[in-house]
């Protein structure tokens, strides 16, 4: 007997044997392990189904974060703008408010300044009136000694003035 060539006898029950296992797995066994086989297939499938629907869903979510990112740039950039637009507004407002006061100012001290030399003119003249005055009086007094000269002097000097006061 050799282990390469059984007997017939040897293959007959092994060949039974055989059978009967496989009858016995064929039965029983076959249809757990099958039965197993397409609950682990569906688990699977399931899980693809939602692997994919999760992967649906985040591509969703990630064009609506990235148009939300760019929307908010946007809103980012317009914000920046309008505050650029706001800040040169104010200065220029501030400049044009600055001027106007500036101006304001140099007008006040160019008017009291003007005002300062119009008094000090007046008060030029009135010294230099009450120093005619005081020069021709000694003037006067030296030269005219005499009642009747005075008279001369004051009929002359009216006669002078209203020829004068006729013309203005």
């Amino acid at each position: 007997m050799s282990l390469l060539m059984p007997d017939t006898g040897l293959l007959f029950w092994m060949l039974l044997s055989f059978l009967v296992v496989f009858v016995v797995v064929a039965k029983y066994g076959f249809p757990v392990i099958v039965k197993m086989v397409e609950e682990r297939k569906a688990y699977i499938d399931h899980s693809m189904e939602v692997a994919r629907e999760a992967n649906e869903k985040f591509s969703k979510l990630k064009e609506e974060t990235e148009a939300l990112i760019a929307s908010a740039n946007k809103e980012q950039g317009r914000i920046v703008r309008e505050a650029m637009q706001e800040r040169e507004k104010i200065i220029a407002e501030a400049r044009k408010q600055a001027e106007t006061v500036a101006q304001k100012e140099l007008e006040e001290v160019r008017k009291q300044i003007q005002q300062e030399k119009d008094e000090a003119i007046r008060d030029i003249r009135r010294q230099v009136a009450v120093l005619s005055v005081d020069i021709a009086e000694k003037v006067i007094r030296k030269n005219l000694d005499e009642n009747q000269e005075q008279m001369d002097m004051i009929d002359r000097l009216l006669d002078e003035m209203l020829p004068a006061s006729k013309k203005n």
